[in-house]
């Protein structure tokens, strides 16, 4: 990839200027388009909590103004097929979105008929870059539920996609929103430590799987610049400290033990902020809607491989025995 950095820095520029948004003639976003096309919803994968937990609050016949009027109109449920703790949850997800007025269909290439815009669900990362590949060839916006992949590499070839594509999207955990987040001025951030359960699941690395939750929270108070890792494992914890490049350190904490639990502390120049309790799905929603109404999505490209790279070097620094691990060297790896 010739300076991937570079040229994702001005896409998400441009985008955030809004050429993106109003130039796209695949997604005919043109005043009279919005209100015959902009509100349909698909959704990909029923083997997740998030999917039920998205269509209860989009297709409810008192949704909040805050989501628009979009609803979730068509849905492909598949989904991982060989994760049981996945695949066990599609026929009963199937039929409880079905009562709320949603069509089941049997491909992706025949929701995207049906569909403006995607919420890419399946639960299993492993899928995650074929299935959006289907979605940003047909030029709608998508947003990709966590893990965004199941390896840095899938990541960085999923940015690349949506740049080639011109379609701007975002991938995030809806701990980003925890409560106590808001309005924290990172310039303000001196370190942080946050914790949430890290179960892990042997089809992807240690915390993608649901470690990502309170990886996601520490870089939503820290930011980007994180220079190295080192982790330290044992069966029931995992605490891994990063080092960023202007000296503050940021740490995550992750359980598979006692109460599963969100929070953490964020150390301003002003004082300290705790974190927690969780605020459930709501806020990510309303950031996606406003994702599809904008085409801007509120999370950058490198702040999300970043994330991913963090993960990644905590993987090799727990395999390497707890040695510190800077994340340019699995940046590097994952590029090959």
């Amino acid at each position: 990839m010739n300076s991937p950095m570079f040229t994702r820095r001005t896409f998400l520029q441009q985008s955030a200027l809004g050429s993106v948004a109003m130039s796209m003639p695949a997604l005919a976003w043109s005043a009279g388009a919005r209100a015959a096309t902009e509100k349909r919803v698909g959704m990909i994968g029923l083997d997740t909590s998030h999917s039920t937990a998205f269509v209860k609050v989009l297709n409810s016949a008192d949704a909040s103004a805050d989501y628009k009027g979009y609803r979730v109109v068509a849905a492909y449920p598949y989904g991982s097929r060989d994760i049981d703790s996945s695949a066990k949850r599609i026929p009963g997800y199937t039929e409880e979105v079905k009562k709320q007025g949603v069509t089941i269909v049997d491909s992706i290439d025949e929701l995207l008929k049906k569909v403006d815009v995607v919420l890419l669900e399946t639960n299993d990362g492993r899928l995650h870059r074929e299935q959006v590949m289907q979605v940003l060839k047909a030029g709608k916006r998508v947003f990709i539920d966590k893990p965004m992949a199941a390896s840095l590499g899938d990541v960085i070839a999923i940015f690349d996609a949506s740049e080639h594509y011109k379609i701007p999207l975002f991938s995030a955990s809806s701990l980003r929103y925890i409560t106590g987040i808001a309005g924290i001025d990172k310039s303000q951030v001196l370190g942080a430590d946050t914790f949430s359960p890290a179960v892990l699941e042997k089809t992807h690395p240690d915390l993608f799987w649901y470690g990502i939750h309170g990886v996601e929270a520490l870089y939503a108070a820290m930011g980007t610049g994180c220079q190295s890792v080192v982790r330290t494992h044992t069966e029931g914890t995992d605490i891994v400290v990063g080092t960023w490049a202007d000296g503050r350190i940021g740490t995550f904490r992750g359980t598979r033990t006692g109460k599963h639990d969100y929070g953490g502390t964020v150390y301003l120049t002003s004082g300290n902020v705790r974190l927690g309790p969780y605020n459930g799905y709501e806020p990510l929603l309303k950031e996606i809607i406003t994702y599809f109404e904008t085409g801007t999505p509120p999370v950058s490209p490198e702040e999300t491989i970043e994330l991913f790279a963090f993960m990644e070097a905590a993987d090799e620094s727990k395999r390497r025995g707890g040695a510190l691990v800077t994340l340019a060297s699995v940046r590097e790896k994952a590029k090959k």
